[in-house]
């Protein structure tokens, strides 16, 4: 995982295996050839079908595929590439559903994202609610760096034009970030939806995990776009998130840095039998230049 490049977007195209190679197919026939075996995430947008074929080809390779709205602003479905394993979802569920534990594990993340221990004697909620407050402080502080006018952040995905370009560049760049999360949490074993300090929703521990880096990648890119006019800030953002991610190497980040959050909770991993343990991702050869559209 940590050697592939990031995420491809793809939209208005139908995707389809042709001689072996993961291919997108325009309306003009035209074909353009996607390394899958070497992509983490593959982003699709309204107006793209995927074949059977495709679906299966990606799942043996491991590569991740995301349903998204268009500019990657809604998360429909995605095809779990392997999914969780059964001692580590076991693990991470014993880590969440005790107190004691969870705290730990909150405590970490906290650390981890503000660089100093978290206060003494608090609450999950507690903590929650300090972060959020020291987050809010940190968009104003982006905000006066970059002379962008922000209120706060709000948008309505089903109105999604109305929101002002920053809201509409931060939801672009994190709808990135949790993409790439979201495919490095599968391949570490991992269950997206057994989260610690964001719980009940289908990605509550891909928000845990990408608000550790959310700061230091994808917002300052997001405000540094949204503060020069931009005729399409959704793309523009995209590719700097893309290449950002290759730049910092975010994916051999993430699943290290899973590992010490949950070791916080100071319960011994799990190591599975022999007979147990997942195969190994195969890498595709590449098959021509990767395409990316945004």
């Amino acid at each position: 995982m940590k050697d592939r490049i990031s995420m491809v977007f793809i939209e208005k195209g139908r995707i389809d295996v042709l001689d072996g190679a993961f291919v997108v197919v325009d309306k003009t026939g035209t074909r353009m050839h996607i390394p899958v075996g070497s992509v983490a995430c593959i982003m699709l947008e309204p107006g793209t079908r995927v074949s059977h074929a495709a679906a299966a080809l990606a799942a043996r390779v491991g590569t991740l595929l995301v349903w998204v709205g268009e500019a990657g602003v809604r998360l429909y479905a995605s095809g779990q590439p392997g999914g969780a394993r059964s001692d580590r979802l076991l693990y991470q569920a014993k880590l969440a559903l005790d107190p004691d534990a969870r705290l730990k594990v909150v405590r970490k993340m906290y650390e981890l994202r503000f660089g100093e221990k978290a206060p003494a004697k608090r609450s999950v909620e507690q903590l929650r609610g300090i972060e959020g407050a020291r987050v809010r402080e940190i968009y104003k502080m982006l905000a006066r760096k970059h002379g962008v006018k922000w209120d706060r952040r709000h948008y309505d995905p089903g109105e999604w034009d109305s929101a002002d370009p920053i809201n509409r560049a931060v939801s672009a760049a994190t709808a990135c970030l949790y993409g790439v999360t979201e495919a490095a949490v599968l391949a570490a074993g991992y269950a997206p939806a057994v989260g610690f300090i964001h719980t009940g929703k289908p990605l509550s521990f891909v928000y845990d995990i990408a608000d550790l880096f959310k700061f230091d990648t994808v917002v300052p890119i997001a405000f540094k776009i949204a503060s020069k006019p931009q005729r399409q800030i959704e793309r523009q953002v995209r590719q700097g998130c893309r290449d950002m991610f290759r730049e910092k190497r975010v994916l051999a980040r993430i699943i290290p840095t899973i590992e010490q959050v949950l070791a916080a909770g100071e319960l011994a991993v799990p190591e599975p039998a022999p007979e147990s343990v997942a195969p190994a991702i195969p890498l595709a050869e590449p098959l021509g230049d990767a395409g990316h559209r945004g």
